[in-house]
């Protein structure tokens, strides 16, 4: 499909459907698109143009299959992005707080700004029949369309998880509470709390994290206290869990692998202030930029680094590392709750590519580790092949590697700790901890 213009006038939904056909039609990521986009609107209007498409993502199959059987011939060319226009206003019109006449006018009249102006009666007809035949009403018996999954992650959730299987693809599917960390050392849970209670943000607390705070409604994260003097982190709970789980201490050399946007970096520092180094290397020199901005405002001092990973020639000193965090290039099949996109961005084929970068990536740093020394595994993901089965080969294959468990209940023929969306409130997550012989 060939690139799409950004409208050349804004217009609220106009824009959300350019957005959309950006991540379907493009495979451009909605962070990309929304930020392009969100230069021309407001605060209000952004969190819409949010809302709406990601939301048009969670629920793409089921609005495909009622613009299937309202639509007589997919449009092509310059016209497919009315296609998108229209998935927006089914969104509207079933899964929103929008106006049943707001969602079939404003649409139709959005046709105009993408050049489609003689396309609106067929925007209006579409919208119009879908209410008429009231199809919402009908029921769909069809799993996979019901899941809002592509088939090929149906499938492979189906398989990792069976009887768990419709939970993990609920959890998937719900919407993620925003986690932050507090940074210890520039202030205090309690100091912390308390100024977001004099504030009025509503949060609760989490048992499983000692500096975590969970925000109960949607808020401007730069507008919360504390944020300019960098009094906390937003990170998910289960991002959290790595800092701990990797155990830093005083006078080490540390390496976090794959480090952007800087979360699990800063967490390193709070948990051992006191170390001798710490590296946050990332292939991504734009994502780097944000490491950058979030280490200046959390007030930590690290080295940051642009390079590939699986080539240490270009970036590493030479001398070895007490531990090292892989936080490896995988599917993030367990963050599409937060980023609902990835589900059509990522494809079947991607996964067995990204098993084998992350066995290179892993064995490189094996090389770059001292003896004695931890490597912690990690990923965002929820499929076996990039978790699970990436840690037993590796075990299999490494004669100097030994599993370090995380839980009691971890053994070499089922290693790492699996964390499935929702879980404790947290983002879908694998971690498996590594130690080095030191003979």
């Amino acid at each position: 499909m060939k690139p799409l213009p950004l409208p050349k006038q804004k217009n609220l939904r106009a824009d959300c459907a350019w957005v959309i056909y950006q991540i379907l039609e493009q495979g451009k990521s909605s962070r990309e698109c929304l930020e392009r986009v969100q230069r021309r609107h407001n605060a209000k209007d952004n969190a819409w143009i949010q809302e709406m498409s990601l939301g048009v993502m969670r629920r793409l199959p089921l609005l495909q299959h009622w613009l299937r059987s309202l639509l007589d011939r997919p449009l092509k060319g310059n016209k497919k992005v009315i296609e998108h226009l229209i998935l927006l206003g089914l969104y509207q019109l079933n899964f929103s707080r929008v106006s049943n006449h707001a969602a079939v006018g404003e649409t139709v009249a959005a046709a105009s700004y993408l050049n489609a102006a003689g396309l609106k009666g067929l925007v209006n007809a579409v919208l119009r029949n879908f209410q008429r035949e009231n199809l919402a009403d009908k029921p769909v018996d069809d799993a996979i369309i019901n899941s809002g999954l592509p088939k090929w992650l149906f499938k492979a959730i189906e398989n990792a998880y069976g009887d768990d299987a419709e939970q993990v693809r609920n959890e998937t599917n719900a919407m993620a509470p925003i986690w932050l960390r507090v940074n210890k050392l520039q202030t205090s849970l309690a100091a912390f709390t308390q100024a977001l209670d004099k504030a009025g943000v509503e949060y609760t607390l989490s048992a499983n994290h000692a500096d975590a705070v969970i925000l109960t409604k949607r808020v401007d994260i730069t507008a919360l206290p504390g944020f300019e003097k960098g009094h906390f982190a937003v990170q998910d709970g289960a991002a959290q869990l790595a800092a701990h789980y990797l155990k830093p201490q005083a006078n080490e050399r540390i390496l976090d692998c794959c480090a952007a946007p800087g979360g699990k970096t800063g967490h390193i520092v709070e948990c051992a202030p006191d170390t001798q180094y710490v590296l946050a290397l990332d292939a991504d020199a734009t994502r780097l930029k944000r490491v950058e901005e979030n280490m200046t405002r959390l007030k930590h001092t690290v080295d940051i680094k642009q390079g590939d990973a699986a080539n240490p020639d270009t970036w590493w000193d030479g001398k070895p590392f007490d531990r090292i965090l892989l936080d490896a290039p995988c599917s993030a099949t367990g963050v599409i709750r937060r980023h609902p996109d990835i589900r059509w961005l990522r494809k079947a084929n991607d996964i067995d590519n990204l098993a084998q970068l992350q066995r290179r990536i892993l064995d490189t740093l094996w090389g770059l580790l001292k003896p004695g020394g931890t490597l912690l595994y990690a990923t965002c993901s929820i499929l076996p092949k990039e978790n699970m089965a990436q840690i037993q080969q590796f075990l299999s294959d490494t004669p100097d590697a030994t599993l370090s468990p995380i839980l009691k209940t971890e053994t070499v023929d089922k290693p790492g700790r699996q964390i499935t969306p929702g879980e404790q409130q947290m983002d879908g997550f694998y971690y498996a901890r590594l130690v080095k012989s030191a003979d």
